[in-house]
Protein backbone atom coordinates (compact mmCIF):
# COMPACT_ATOMS: atom_id res chain seq x y z
CA UNK A 1 0.00 0.00 0.00
CA UNK A 2 1.14 3.54 -0.78
CA UNK A 3 0.19 6.39 1.54
CA UNK A 4 0.34 10.04 0.54
CA UNK A 5 -0.03 13.17 2.62
CA UNK A 6 -1.28 15.54 -0.03
CA UNK A 7 -1.11 19.26 -0.60
CA UNK A 8 2.70 19.49 -0.77
CA UNK A 9 4.18 21.59 -3.56
CA UNK A 10 6.44 19.68 -5.98
CA UNK A 11 9.82 21.07 -6.99
CA UNK A 12 12.93 19.57 -8.55
CA UNK A 13 14.06 17.20 -11.28
CA UNK A 14 12.80 13.68 -11.87
CA UNK A 15 14.55 11.29 -14.31
CA UNK A 16 12.47 9.08 -16.61
CA UNK A 17 13.17 5.36 -17.00
CA UNK A 18 13.24 3.30 -20.17
CA UNK A 19 9.89 2.74 -21.87
CA UNK A 20 7.95 -0.28 -20.72
CA UNK A 21 6.08 -0.42 -24.03
CA UNK A 22 9.38 -0.55 -25.92
CA UNK A 23 11.16 -2.93 -23.56
CA UNK A 24 8.49 -5.65 -23.76
CA UNK A 25 8.59 -6.18 -27.56
CA UNK A 26 12.38 -5.86 -27.39
CA UNK A 27 12.58 -8.80 -24.98
CA UNK A 28 10.33 -10.90 -27.21
CA UNK A 29 12.30 -9.90 -30.32
CA UNK A 30 15.26 -11.80 -28.85
CA UNK A 31 13.31 -15.00 -29.60
CA UNK A 32 14.30 -14.41 -33.23
CA UNK A 33 17.97 -15.25 -32.65
CA UNK A 34 20.23 -17.55 -30.63
CA UNK A 35 22.89 -14.86 -30.40
CA UNK A 36 23.19 -12.57 -27.36
CA UNK A 37 21.10 -9.41 -27.43
CA UNK A 38 21.79 -6.64 -24.94
CA UNK A 39 18.98 -4.26 -24.01
CA UNK A 40 20.15 -1.16 -22.14
CA UNK A 41 17.98 1.33 -20.23
CA UNK A 42 15.53 -1.47 -19.44
CA UNK A 43 13.12 -0.55 -16.61
CA UNK A 44 12.84 -2.79 -13.57
CA UNK A 45 9.10 -3.42 -13.77
CA UNK A 46 6.81 -6.33 -13.01
CA UNK A 47 5.76 -6.51 -16.67
CA UNK A 48 9.38 -6.73 -17.82
CA UNK A 49 9.95 -9.56 -15.34
CA UNK A 50 6.90 -11.31 -16.80
CA UNK A 51 8.37 -10.98 -20.30
CA UNK A 52 11.66 -12.44 -19.04
CA UNK A 53 9.81 -15.31 -17.37
CA UNK A 54 8.17 -16.06 -20.72
CA UNK A 55 11.47 -15.89 -22.61
CA UNK A 56 13.09 -18.28 -20.11
CA UNK A 57 10.15 -20.68 -20.37
CA UNK A 58 10.72 -20.79 -24.13
CA UNK A 59 14.42 -21.64 -23.77
CA UNK A 60 16.25 -18.32 -23.42
CA UNK A 61 18.61 -17.27 -20.65
CA UNK A 62 18.18 -13.75 -19.32
CA UNK A 63 20.30 -11.77 -16.88
CA UNK A 64 20.26 -8.28 -15.39
CA UNK A 65 23.30 -6.07 -14.85
CA UNK A 66 22.11 -2.71 -13.59
CA UNK A 67 19.61 -1.48 -16.17
CA UNK A 68 21.06 -3.74 -18.87
CA UNK A 69 19.47 -7.02 -19.91
CA UNK A 70 21.29 -9.76 -21.80
CA UNK A 71 19.29 -12.53 -23.43
CA UNK A 72 20.79 -15.45 -25.31
CA UNK A 73 20.25 -19.10 -26.16
CA UNK A 74 18.10 -21.13 -28.51
CA UNK A 75 14.32 -21.19 -28.47
CA UNK A 76 13.33 -24.79 -27.90
CA UNK A 77 9.64 -24.71 -26.89
CA UNK A 78 6.74 -23.98 -29.23
CA UNK A 79 4.02 -23.47 -26.59
CA UNK A 80 3.93 -20.43 -24.34
CA UNK A 81 2.84 -21.11 -20.74
CA UNK A 82 -0.75 -20.07 -20.16
CA UNK A 83 -0.24 -18.64 -16.67
CA UNK A 84 2.36 -16.18 -17.97
CA UNK A 85 0.49 -15.07 -21.10
CA UNK A 86 -2.72 -14.46 -19.17
CA UNK A 87 -0.86 -12.09 -16.83
CA UNK A 88 0.17 -9.64 -19.53
CA UNK A 89 -1.21 -8.93 -22.97
CA UNK A 90 2.19 -8.19 -24.52
CA UNK A 91 3.10 -11.85 -23.99
CA UNK A 92 0.97 -12.65 -27.03
CA UNK A 93 3.77 -11.15 -29.14
CA UNK A 94 5.63 -14.46 -28.70
CA UNK A 95 3.37 -15.96 -31.37
CA UNK A 96 5.09 -14.38 -34.38
CA UNK A 97 8.71 -15.09 -33.38
CA UNK A 98 7.94 -18.72 -32.41
CA UNK A 99 6.13 -19.29 -35.69
CA UNK A 100 8.93 -17.66 -37.70
CA UNK A 101 11.70 -19.60 -35.92
CA UNK A 102 10.13 -23.03 -35.46
CA UNK A 103 7.36 -23.20 -38.03
CA UNK A 104 4.68 -23.65 -35.39
CA UNK A 105 3.49 -22.00 -32.21
CA UNK A 106 0.82 -22.31 -29.54
CA UNK A 107 0.03 -19.23 -27.48
CA UNK A 108 -3.00 -18.75 -25.21
CA UNK A 109 -5.27 -15.79 -25.80
CA UNK A 110 -3.82 -12.91 -23.76
CA UNK A 111 -4.81 -11.27 -20.50
CA UNK A 112 -3.76 -7.93 -19.02
CA UNK A 113 -5.54 -4.84 -17.70
CA UNK A 114 -9.35 -4.78 -17.83
CA UNK A 115 -9.71 -1.71 -20.07
CA UNK A 116 -12.09 -3.14 -22.66
CA UNK A 117 -12.05 -5.55 -25.57
CA UNK A 118 -8.73 -5.72 -27.36
CA UNK A 119 -9.26 -8.46 -29.94
CA UNK A 120 -6.33 -10.19 -31.61
CA UNK A 121 -8.07 -10.66 -34.94
CA UNK A 122 -5.72 -8.19 -36.64
CA UNK A 123 -2.76 -10.25 -35.42
CA UNK A 124 -4.22 -13.49 -36.70
CA UNK A 125 -5.41 -12.18 -40.08
CA UNK A 126 -1.98 -10.66 -40.62
CA UNK A 127 -0.16 -13.91 -39.86
CA UNK A 128 -2.57 -15.78 -42.13
CA UNK A 129 -1.71 -13.33 -44.93
CA UNK A 130 1.93 -14.32 -44.44
CA UNK A 131 1.00 -17.96 -45.06
CA UNK A 132 0.27 -19.30 -41.57
CA UNK A 133 -2.54 -21.72 -40.85
CA UNK A 134 -4.21 -20.30 -37.76
CA UNK A 135 -6.86 -21.79 -35.50
CA UNK A 136 -8.20 -21.23 -31.98
CA UNK A 137 -9.14 -24.20 -29.80
CA UNK A 138 -10.07 -23.97 -26.14
CA UNK A 139 -8.54 -20.52 -25.80
CA UNK A 140 -5.23 -21.52 -27.44
CA UNK A 141 -4.07 -19.95 -30.71
CA UNK A 142 -2.29 -22.49 -32.89
CA UNK A 143 -0.31 -21.39 -35.92
CA UNK A 144 1.92 -23.30 -38.32
CA UNK A 145 3.50 -22.94 -41.73
CA UNK A 146 6.39 -21.31 -43.56
CA UNK A 147 6.02 -17.54 -43.67
CA UNK A 148 6.31 -15.54 -46.90
CA UNK A 149 6.27 -11.80 -47.37
CA UNK A 150 2.95 -10.22 -48.32
CA UNK A 151 1.02 -6.97 -48.28
CA UNK A 152 -1.04 -6.74 -45.08
CA UNK A 153 -3.68 -4.03 -44.65
CA UNK A 154 -4.53 -3.17 -41.05
CA UNK A 155 -8.08 -1.87 -40.55
CA UNK A 156 -6.80 0.04 -37.51
CA UNK A 157 -3.25 1.14 -36.70
CA UNK A 158 -2.92 -1.34 -33.85
CA UNK A 159 0.38 -1.20 -31.97
CA UNK A 160 0.25 -4.85 -30.99
CA UNK A 161 -0.68 -6.11 -34.47
CA UNK A 162 2.03 -3.97 -36.07
CA UNK A 163 4.66 -5.36 -33.66
CA UNK A 164 3.44 -8.93 -34.16
CA UNK A 165 3.74 -8.66 -37.93
CA UNK A 166 7.15 -6.96 -37.75
CA UNK A 167 8.52 -9.76 -35.59
CA UNK A 168 7.12 -12.49 -37.83
CA UNK A 169 8.18 -10.73 -41.04
CA UNK A 170 11.79 -10.37 -39.89
CA UNK A 171 12.37 -14.07 -40.67
CA UNK A 172 9.78 -14.52 -43.43
CA UNK A 173 10.88 -15.15 -46.99
CA UNK A 174 10.64 -11.94 -49.00
CA UNK A 175 9.29 -8.48 -48.17
CA UNK A 176 6.27 -7.80 -45.99
CA UNK A 177 4.46 -4.48 -46.41
CA UNK A 178 2.25 -3.37 -43.52
CA UNK A 179 -0.27 -0.80 -44.74
CA UNK A 180 -1.71 1.55 -42.09
CA UNK A 181 0.76 0.53 -39.38
CA UNK A 182 0.91 2.09 -35.93
CA UNK A 183 3.31 5.06 -35.84
CA UNK A 184 4.02 5.18 -32.10
CA UNK A 185 7.64 5.90 -31.13
CA UNK A 186 7.80 2.41 -29.63
CA UNK A 187 7.29 0.99 -33.14
CA UNK A 188 10.29 2.96 -34.38
CA UNK A 189 12.25 1.69 -31.38
CA UNK A 190 11.47 -1.90 -32.39
CA UNK A 191 12.51 -1.08 -35.97
CA UNK A 192 15.87 0.12 -34.65
CA UNK A 193 16.38 -3.11 -32.69
CA UNK A 194 15.42 -5.36 -35.61
CA UNK A 195 17.72 -3.39 -37.91
CA UNK A 196 20.61 -3.84 -35.50
CA UNK A 197 19.87 -7.59 -35.50
CA UNK A 198 20.15 -7.67 -39.30
CA UNK A 199 16.59 -7.12 -40.50
CA UNK A 200 15.75 -4.39 -43.00
CA UNK A 201 12.89 -1.99 -42.29
CA UNK A 202 11.70 0.97 -44.36
CA UNK A 203 9.00 3.61 -43.82
CA UNK A 204 7.12 5.15 -46.72
CA UNK A 205 4.02 7.29 -46.27
CA UNK A 206 1.33 5.00 -44.83
CA UNK A 207 3.30 1.76 -44.93
CA UNK A 208 6.14 -0.07 -43.25
CA UNK A 209 8.20 -2.63 -45.16
CA UNK A 210 10.17 -5.42 -43.52
CA UNK A 211 12.58 -7.46 -45.63
CA UNK A 212 12.91 -10.89 -44.08
CA UNK A 213 16.29 -12.51 -43.51
CA UNK A 214 17.35 -16.18 -43.33
CA UNK A 215 18.67 -15.52 -39.81
CA UNK A 216 19.16 -12.66 -37.39
CA UNK A 217 22.16 -12.04 -35.17
CA UNK A 218 23.00 -10.52 -31.82
CA UNK A 219 22.80 -6.81 -31.13
CA UNK A 220 23.07 -4.04 -28.57
CA UNK A 221 20.09 -1.74 -28.19
CA UNK A 222 19.11 1.11 -25.89
CA UNK A 223 15.41 1.38 -25.07
CA UNK A 224 13.82 4.79 -25.64
CA UNK A 225 12.66 6.88 -22.66
CA UNK A 226 9.15 6.24 -21.37
CA UNK A 227 6.96 8.99 -22.80
CA UNK A 228 3.97 7.93 -20.66
CA UNK A 229 5.97 8.11 -17.43
CA UNK A 230 7.32 11.49 -18.57
CA UNK A 231 3.81 12.77 -19.25
CA UNK A 232 2.59 11.50 -15.89
CA UNK A 233 5.22 13.46 -13.96
CA UNK A 234 4.54 16.58 -16.03
CA UNK A 235 0.86 16.24 -15.13
CA UNK A 236 1.85 15.84 -11.47
CA UNK A 237 3.48 19.25 -11.64
CA UNK A 238 0.51 20.66 -13.54
CA UNK A 239 -1.94 19.37 -10.90
CA UNK A 240 -0.09 19.95 -7.65
CA UNK A 241 1.83 23.13 -8.45
CA UNK A 242 5.46 24.11 -8.20
CA UNK A 243 8.26 23.68 -10.72
CA UNK A 244 8.94 20.17 -12.01
CA UNK A 245 11.67 19.32 -14.50
CA UNK A 246 11.31 15.94 -16.21
CA UNK A 247 14.65 14.75 -17.57
CA UNK A 248 16.09 11.97 -19.78
CA UNK A 249 13.22 12.23 -22.23
CA UNK A 250 12.49 13.00 -25.90
CA UNK A 251 10.20 16.05 -25.86
CA UNK A 252 9.15 15.44 -29.47
CA UNK A 253 7.29 12.33 -28.28
CA UNK A 254 5.08 14.51 -26.05
CA UNK A 255 3.88 17.15 -28.49
CA UNK A 256 0.16 16.37 -28.08
CA UNK A 257 0.35 16.62 -24.28
CA UNK A 258 2.57 19.70 -24.29
CA UNK A 259 0.20 21.50 -26.64
CA UNK A 260 -2.75 20.84 -24.32
CA UNK A 261 -0.81 21.90 -21.23
CA UNK A 262 0.19 25.13 -22.96
CA UNK A 263 -3.43 25.79 -23.96
CA UNK A 264 -4.43 25.28 -20.32
CA UNK A 265 -2.09 28.07 -19.29
CA UNK A 266 0.85 26.14 -17.83
CA UNK A 267 4.33 27.60 -18.25
CA UNK A 268 6.56 25.20 -20.21
CA UNK A 269 10.26 25.26 -21.06
CA UNK A 270 12.14 22.55 -22.95
CA UNK A 271 15.59 21.42 -23.95
CA UNK A 272 16.94 18.55 -26.02
CA UNK A 273 16.16 15.96 -23.34
CA UNK A 274 14.01 17.71 -20.73
CA UNK A 275 10.80 19.64 -20.16
CA UNK A 276 10.07 21.93 -17.20
CA UNK A 277 6.54 22.77 -16.13
CA UNK A 278 5.52 25.53 -13.74
CA UNK A 279 2.06 26.13 -12.33
CA UNK A 280 1.08 29.42 -10.80
CA UNK A 281 -2.61 30.16 -10.41
CA UNK A 282 -5.50 28.11 -11.79
CA UNK A 283 -5.26 26.64 -15.32
CA UNK A 284 -8.32 26.53 -17.56
CA UNK A 285 -10.08 23.30 -18.52
CA UNK A 286 -9.10 21.92 -21.93
CA UNK A 287 -10.91 19.14 -23.82
CA UNK A 288 -9.00 16.15 -25.17
CA UNK A 289 -9.79 13.12 -27.31
CA UNK A 290 -7.46 10.15 -27.26
CA UNK A 291 -6.11 8.88 -30.57
CA UNK A 292 -3.27 6.82 -32.01
CA UNK A 293 0.09 8.59 -32.14
CA UNK A 294 0.69 11.45 -32.79
CA UNK A 295 -2.66 12.11 -31.11
CA UNK A 296 -3.26 12.40 -27.38
CA UNK A 297 -2.17 9.10 -25.74
CA UNK A 298 -4.86 6.90 -24.24
CA UNK A 299 -2.34 6.00 -21.52
CA UNK A 300 -2.42 9.64 -20.33
CA UNK A 301 -6.19 9.95 -20.35
CA UNK A 302 -6.59 8.98 -16.68
CA UNK A 303 -3.84 11.33 -15.38
CA UNK A 304 -5.32 14.12 -17.54
CA UNK A 305 -8.71 13.65 -15.86
CA UNK A 306 -7.00 13.93 -12.47
CA UNK A 307 -5.41 17.19 -13.65
CA UNK A 308 -8.77 18.54 -14.87
CA UNK A 309 -10.15 18.40 -11.30
CA UNK A 310 -7.86 21.37 -10.53
CA UNK A 311 -8.76 23.49 -13.58
CA UNK A 312 -11.35 26.21 -14.06
CA UNK A 313 -14.39 25.19 -16.07
CA UNK A 314 -15.79 22.13 -17.81
CA UNK A 315 -13.34 19.70 -19.36
CA UNK A 316 -14.50 16.99 -21.75
CA UNK A 317 -12.43 13.85 -22.29
CA UNK A 318 -13.41 11.41 -25.02
CA UNK A 319 -11.80 7.97 -25.04
CA UNK A 320 -11.71 6.79 -28.66
CA UNK A 321 -9.10 4.01 -28.33
CA UNK A 322 -10.63 1.72 -25.67
CA UNK A 323 -14.31 1.50 -24.85
CA UNK A 324 -13.89 0.77 -21.13
CA UNK A 325 -11.16 2.91 -19.65
CA UNK A 326 -12.78 4.97 -16.92
CA UNK A 327 -12.26 2.69 -13.91
CA UNK A 328 -10.47 5.55 -12.15
CA UNK A 329 -13.56 7.78 -12.20
CA UNK A 330 -15.44 6.16 -9.26
CA UNK A 331 -12.27 6.30 -7.16
CA UNK A 332 -11.69 9.97 -8.04
CA UNK A 333 -15.29 10.68 -7.08
CA UNK A 334 -14.55 9.16 -3.67
CA UNK A 335 -11.92 11.86 -3.32
CA UNK A 336 -14.39 14.62 -4.17
CA UNK A 337 -14.04 14.95 -7.94
CA UNK A 338 -17.07 16.06 -9.96
CA UNK A 339 -17.08 13.79 -13.01
CA UNK A 340 -19.99 12.63 -15.16
CA UNK A 341 -19.72 9.71 -17.58
CA UNK A 342 -21.62 9.49 -20.86
CA UNK A 343 -20.69 6.39 -22.88
CA UNK A 344 -17.03 6.93 -23.83
CA UNK A 345 -16.89 10.51 -22.57
CA UNK A 346 -15.98 11.96 -19.17
CA UNK A 347 -17.08 15.47 -18.22
CA UNK A 348 -15.06 17.04 -15.42
CA UNK A 349 -16.16 20.17 -13.54
CA UNK A 350 -13.52 22.10 -11.68
CA UNK A 351 -11.86 23.23 -9.72
CA UNK A 352 -12.95 20.79 -7.02
CA UNK A 353 -10.88 20.38 -3.85
CA UNK A 354 -9.86 16.74 -3.48
CA UNK A 355 -9.81 15.01 -0.12
CA UNK A 356 -7.72 12.06 0.98
CA UNK A 357 -9.49 8.71 1.01
CA UNK A 358 -8.91 4.96 0.81
CA UNK A 359 -8.88 4.06 -2.89
CA UNK A 360 -8.12 0.94 -4.90
CA UNK A 361 -5.99 0.86 -8.05
CA UNK A 362 -8.02 -0.81 -10.86
CA UNK A 363 -5.37 -0.77 -13.61
CA UNK A 364 -1.91 0.64 -14.37
CA UNK A 365 -2.80 4.07 -15.76
CA UNK A 366 -5.76 4.53 -13.44
CA UNK A 367 -3.28 3.94 -10.62
CA UNK A 368 -1.17 6.83 -11.88
CA UNK A 369 -4.23 9.09 -11.91
CA UNK A 370 -5.09 8.18 -8.33
CA UNK A 371 -1.51 8.75 -7.25
CA UNK A 372 -1.57 12.23 -8.80
CA UNK A 373 -4.90 12.99 -7.14
CA UNK A 374 -3.46 11.88 -3.80
CA UNK A 375 -0.59 14.35 -4.19
CA UNK A 376 -3.10 17.20 -4.58
CA UNK A 377 -5.68 16.09 -2.01
CA UNK A 378 -5.95 17.45 1.50
CA UNK A 379 -5.21 14.86 4.16
CA UNK A 380 -3.96 11.32 3.71
CA UNK A 381 -4.76 8.95 0.86
CA UNK A 382 -4.16 5.20 0.99
CA UNK A 383 -3.75 3.46 -2.37
CA UNK A 384 -4.37 -0.28 -2.37
CA UNK A 385 -3.40 -2.53 -5.29
CA UNK A 386 -0.04 -0.93 -5.99
CA UNK A 387 1.24 -4.10 -7.66
CA UNK A 388 -0.63 -2.86 -10.73
CA UNK A 389 1.13 0.50 -10.50
CA UNK A 390 4.50 -1.25 -10.39
CA UNK A 391 3.72 -2.92 -13.70
CA UNK A 392 4.16 0.42 -15.45
CA UNK A 393 6.16 2.79 -13.24
CA UNK A 394 9.67 2.24 -11.90
CA UNK A 395 10.23 3.39 -8.30
CA UNK A 396 7.38 5.95 -8.25
CA UNK A 397 7.64 6.51 -4.49
CA UNK A 398 11.37 7.28 -4.63
CA UNK A 399 10.97 9.55 -7.66
CA UNK A 400 8.14 11.56 -6.13
CA UNK A 401 10.11 11.96 -2.92
CA UNK A 402 12.89 13.64 -4.90
CA UNK A 403 10.28 16.27 -5.81
CA UNK A 404 9.35 16.80 -2.16
CA UNK A 405 6.19 14.67 -1.99
CA UNK A 406 5.18 13.23 1.38
CA UNK A 407 4.76 9.62 0.29
CA UNK A 408 5.65 6.24 1.76
CA UNK A 409 4.87 2.53 1.52
CA UNK A 410 3.36 0.37 4.25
Amino acid sequence: MIRVQGGVRLDGTVPVSGAKNAALPAVLATLLTDQPVQIANAPHLADVETALELARALGKSANWEGDRLTLSGAVSVTRAPEDVVRRMRASFLALGPLLARLGQAEVPLPGGCAIGARPVDLHLRGLAALGAEVSIEHGIVRAQGALKGAVVHLDYPSVGATEQLMLAAALAKGVTVIVNPAREPEIEDLCALLSSMGASTHWEADRLSVAGQPALGGASHRVMPDRIEAGTYLLAGALVGGEVRVANIRPQHLEALLAKLSQAGLDLARGDDWVRITREGTPCAIDVETAPYPGFPTDLQAPWIAFLTSTEGRGVVRESVFESRFAHVPELRRMGASIDLEARTAIVLGPTPLQGAAVKVPDIRAGAALLLAALAASGETALDGIALLRRGYERPVDKLRTLGASIWET
